[in-house]
């Protein structure tokens, strides 16, 4: 004789019901804005720890690991018009603009790759707190730097904007109050006024290839 089955209680029915609706919720909206703006760090300390890797390859091929995800994470024009300052980079022609935009990206791509050597052994902890910048609008993401076994380590803050609709990253912050564009600024201001664009130009061409032949 085949007995019946006990009908399921309605609390048990209610549970199921509640788990698959829970599942199916999206992120709430805070979160996915928050990813958004972590996710330009997030993506910049991965590469990082991939071109450290023993077996990440030679310097161009770093660089071409590396290249696409500091062209994601940045917004390497607002960067280089405040490292050349803004109304000395108003006064450039369309024509110099590029050419210096273009080397500056093999610089920032350069250093990089010349900071985070294979076998580095850098190890990235990025805060999942996301702090407001006193300059409107803008926002702090923080990653720490260290080894294994110097861990938080050194703190770096990303600060990033909203340009067409994404975050990227405008200005890198050493223990929370170091400016990398102020430091660029103050170098990049003193070749400008010896040798102007060219001048800048062939001084950053010499710091790509000493940093690739390291």
């Amino acid at each position: 004789m085949i007995k019946a089955r006990r009908p399921l209680s309605s609390a048990l029915l209610f549970g199921a019901a509640l788990s698959l609706f829970t599942v199916s919720l999206p992120a709430p909206a805070h979160a996915q804005a928050t990813d958004a703006v972590s996710a330009p760090v997030a993506a910049l300390d991965q590469a990082l720890n991939t071109i450290q890797q023993s077996g990440a390859g030679s310097f161009d091929a770093r660089s071409q690991t590396l290249g696409p995800v500091v062209d994601q994470a940045y917004d390497l024009e607002t960067v280089l018009r405040s490292s050349v300052g803004a109304a000395r980079y108003l006064q450039l022609s369309a024509d110099d603009r590029q050419k210096l935009l273009s080397v500056f990206r093999e610089y920032t791509v350069a250093r990089y790759l010349s900071s985070f050597k294979k076998g580095s052994g850098a190890k990235f902890t990025q805060s999942p707190d996301i702090r407001n910048s006193p300059v409107g609008g803008n926002k702090i993401v923080t990653t720490h730097i260290g080894s294994a076994e110097n861990m938080p380590g050194t703190e770096i803050d990303y600060i990033l904007h909203q340009e067409g609709g994404a975050w990227k990253i405008v200005d890198v912050l050493l223990d929370g109050h170091i400016s990398q564009a102020a430091a660029q600024r103050s170098d990049f201001g003193s070749t400008l006024s010896s040798g102007g664009v060219s001048g800048l130009i062939a001084v950053l061409n010499k710091k790509v290839k000493t940093f690739s032949e390291e």
